[in-house]
C-alpha cells in the first residue's frame, strides 16, 4: 500500500496538463508504470487520482455489491462516471481530461494534495476555500472521527 504526503501546487498548460513536482514524482515512482485512474471525488470539487492497484483494490469492494439492488446499481454507476485512465508522460506531466477539468472547475492553478493512498486534484482556489472553511469544524471533526471516549481515563 503506498501512502503519499504532502500538498503542491501547479500550474496547468493550454491542454490541460501539469508537471508533477519533484517530491511527488519520487512517491510516485513504484507505481508510476502501472498508470492512474482519474474520477471525480463523491463529495468534494475535486478529482481524484488512483494509483492503478488502488483502484483495482476500489473495484474489488464494489464487485461485492448487488447489482440487482437499485441503490448498489446507482452508486457503481454514479462513482465510475466520467472515469478514464491517465498516464504520467515521458517529461513528468499528467493530462488531465477536457470533461474531467471542466467538473473540477480548474482553471490554471492546480493543488494536488495527498489524501493517504490517492491523491486530490483541485483548482487551486477551490482547494483553498475548502480549507478554510473547514478550519473552524475541524477540531470538532477530529475528534469524532479520531477520537475515543471510551478510553477517557480521567473520568
Amino acid at each position: 500500500m503506498i501512502n503519499f504526503i504532502g500538498t503542491y501546487e501547479c500550474k496547468t498548460d493550454a491542454k490541460g496538463r501539469f508537471m508533477m513536482p519533484v517530491a511527488l514524482k519520487k512517491q510516485l515512482t513504484p507505481v508510476v508504470q502501472e498508470g492512474f485512474v482519474i474520477k471525480r471525488a463523491v463529495f468534494q470539487p475535486c478529482l481524484e487520482l488512483y494509483p492503478m492497484s488502488e483502484w483495482n483494490k476500489m473495484m474489488e469492494k464494489l464487485n461485492g455489491l448487488n447489482r440487482f439492488n437499485r441503490k448498489h446499481n446507482d452508486f457503481i454507476r454514479r462513482f465510475t462516471a466520467g472515469v478514464k485512465t491517465v498516464e504520467v508522460d515521458a517529461s513528468g506531466r499528467l493530462l488531465i481530461p477536457k470533461d474531467l477539468i471542466t467538473v473540477a472547475g480548474i482553471t490554471k492553478e492546480v493543488t494536488v494534495s495527498s489524501a493517504v493512498n490517492i491523491l486530490e486534484i483541485w483548482d487551486k482556489e477551490k482547494y483553498e476555500a475548502a480549507i478554510d472553511d473547514s478550519l473552524d469544524d475541524f477540531a470538532d471533526l477530529a475528534e469524532e472521527v479520531m477520537g475515543n471516549d471510551t478510553t477517557d481515563l480521567l473520568s
